[in-house]
């Protein structure tokens, strides 16, 4: 993958070549929430030859965090940070030595297997499979222009979304023994922009994810392990465009939103102010096994009601939601919400406060640990592990 980060009004987004950014959108009703006072503890993580910033993308459940770290060429290494704070560098067989190659870790699980993808010499995409004793495992996605895989679990399953050479997305699932299948809703779009997308499987083997319809409505769906597929309606999307669009480069994982072992959902939905879609807001949903909804809006925007944007990246087994702020100043603010609404605001010690600066927060695992990436005054990218 080809990591060049801009952070903008969506927050890190990478950038690659011939490629575009598109960010997801579901959509339903904003509720207000209490705020408290940033706690907890920061520790910075710089890897070692990172010279152009290091990216924490992911936390396990033992405390490891994967991502990956650029050089002073600009070429990808993925990194693996111990729970006793000990990096480990790596770089998949195969992986291109240029400006914009190497290799993105995006995922970890409890075992320390990671996953990711690397772009070799030729500018071409291929997944990754590292087992905690390093060994590697490399793979393609059939049909795949590029592609994110994005979750794995205990098992060593990985998931992931990818873009045809019609720009049409696709999920998949890779199990353990090799075998790729691709996961088409019924009802996905198949036009450019259109089709089905994963953000989220559990150790049980249930995909989550989302797919625009051919009029851009959006919809989700669960997927169990023996295939079957459920989808559901978000309330009032038929009224919200652009529907379900997610970006494959958006560091930690892939698409905005996650899944947890008891079937709550974690995301992003998108309201418009007026028929033209645009202004609107970006807000955060938690969606409970049973159906229902609890939206909001990690940092209240003081002119309301335009515009805050509320990305939620993650979810741990307590329902605690992890993510990020963009305010209305265009600073960006990492956010833990308890499950009783609570939201704490994360700024790491040294973040920005100019424009497009601040702090992602982008994994949580169950003792409520949070790994991201926080941009400083000057321009410099640096991971970090927020521990409560």
């Amino acid at each position: 993958m080809n990591n060049r980060f801009a952070f903008s009004r969506f927050g890190p987004t990478a950038r690659r070549k011939g490629a575009f950014a598109l960010c997801l959108a579901l959509c339903t009703l904003g509720l207000g929430l209490s705020a408290s006072a940033q706690q907890g503890t920061f520790t910075t993580i710089d890897a070692p030859g990172a010279s152009q910033g290091t990216y924490a993308s992911a936390i396990s459940a033992a405390g490891d965090i994967t991502g990956y770290y650029q050089d002073i060429n600009g070429v990808a290494h993925g990194f693996l940070r111990s729970a006793h704070g000990r990096i480990t560098t790596f770089d998949a067989p195969g992986a291109g030595t240029s400006a914009y190659e190497g290799t993105s870790a995006s995922a970890i699980n409890l075992e320390g297997a990671i996953t990711g993808s690397y772009t070799d010499a030729n500018d071409v995409e291929h997944g990754f499979l590292r087992d905690r004793n390093g060994a590697f495992t490399t793979f393609d996605v059939p049909g795949a222009l590029f592609f994110s895989a994005g979750s794995i679990d205990l098992e060593g399953a990985v998931t992931g979304t990818y873009f045809d050479t019609n720009f049409v997305t696709h999920g998949f699932l890779r199990a353990p023994d090799g075998t790729i299948t691709t996961i088409d809703a019924p009802g996905a779009g198949t036009a450019s922009g259109q089709g089905t997308q994963t953000f989220g499987i559990t150790d049980e083997g249930t995909v989550a994810g989302c797919y625009g319809d051919a009029n851009s409505v959006a919809y989700g769906f669960l997927r169990t392990r023996d295939g079957a597929l459920t989808t559901f309606d978000l309330p009032d999307s038929a009224i919200y465009y652009p529907g379900c669009f997610f970006d494959p480069f958006l560091v930690g994982s892939a698409p905005l939103g996650g899944i947890n072992l008891f079937g709550e959902i974690a995301g992003t939905y998108f309201q418009p102010l007026s028929e033209e879609f645009y202004p609107g807001n970006y807000r955060g949903f938690l969606r409970a096994r049973d159906g229902s909804y609890a939206t909001f809006d990690a940092v209240p925007s003081p002119s309301s009601p335009c515009c805050t944007w509320t990305f939620s990246l993650a979810l741990n087994l307590e329902g605690v939601v992890a993510g990020y702020d963009n305010d209305y100043a265009n600073i960006n603010h990492g956010f833990v919400r308890a499950r009783n609404g609570t939201i704490t605001i994360l700024d790491a010690p040294g973040a920005g406060t100019g424009s497009s600066r601040g702090t992602w927060a982008l994994s949580i695992n169950p003792a409520g640990q949070v790994a991201g990436v926080y941009e400083d005054a000057s321009g410099a990218v640096h991971g970090f592990l927020w521990t409560p």
